[in-house]
């Protein structure tokens, strides 16, 4: 039996990148996908993929800046699906940028998806576990993509994005502590360079040298689904509170 069977999952960004491979891996674990990104058109496309595997899964429009929207996603998602066991936090934005010509505009945009987002997501998916652990005992999983530039690693888009990234890491941990009780499982993904489509062009991502990687390959985006899907997975059942680098041995822990 797959690992996922009949688990709800809500993906955020999950209309292309990361998102997507997240989304199409976690329907080929079993489970039942909400489809979520402020592209309506590219949800429904990742949506489509997966109910040709047999699964079952709901498009949403959203915009993870707007607590009012995230409320609605979460609550669509249960009514349409039945419960939600899992959350990955995937939707993020950046752009490439020298410290001293970030602006205001910049720093609120970043920070209003990738920070502000991930902590209302988190929030009001965990006030669903809690009520199900109540009924059922389940709980739940929820998983942030944060990256390595929250961990300080100098090729980042800008500083701006590593901050939020780095926000993202801490929240991981503190809501880990707090929401234990609720039989809540959180951790985080830290991706090193990975073949995107977050505003990162081809020419900059061969700009990155896969030759200083260890391993000497950047990340494509299963490679994260493919964490993902582990850390919703029973065998992740006591693993918490961490945020694990997936980026080739680029960025020491």
């Amino acid at each position: 039996m797959p690992i996922l069977q009949d688990k709800v999952v809500l993906v955020t960004g999950a209309g292309a990148g990361i998102g997507r491979a997240t989304a199409l891996a976690m329907a080929e674990a079993g489970a039942n996908v909400a489809v979520a990104d402020i592209d309506l058109a590219a949800a429904q496309r990742t949506a489509e993929q997966i109910v040709s595997n047999t699964r079952r899964a709901l498009a949403i429009e959203v915009d993870c800046g707007d607590v009012a929207k995230i409320d609605g996603m979460v609550g669509h998602t249960v009514a349409e699906l039945g419960r939600l066991n899992a959350i990955v936090n995937n939707a993020g934005v950046t752009r490439y940028a020298y410290i001293m010509d970030l602006t205001e505009a910049d720093w609120d945009r970043i920070h209003r998806v990738n920070a502000k987002g991930v902590f209302f997501c988190l929030q009001r998916a965990a006030r669903e576990m809690i009520r199900q652990n109540q009924v059922d005992g389940s709980g739940g999983r929820i998983i942030n993509i944060a990256s390595i530039a929250g961990r300080g690693y100098p090729g980042t888009s800008n500083a701006a994005y590593a901050a939020s990234k780095g926000a993202v890491i801490a929240l991981t941990k503190t809501a880990a502590q707090q929401l234990g009780r609720h039989n809540i499982n959180i951790n985080a993904i830290c991706p090193g360079v990975t073949r995107t489509e977050l505003g990162i062009t081809v020419a900059e991502l061969q700009a990155q040298q896969e030759a200083v990687i260890p391993l000497r390959r950047a990340n494509a985006p299963e490679d994260i689904a493919a964490m993902a899907v582990f850390l919703a997975s029973p065998g992740a059942r006591n693993i918490t509170g961490q945020a694990y680098n997936v980026d080739g041995g680029l960025v020491p822990s």
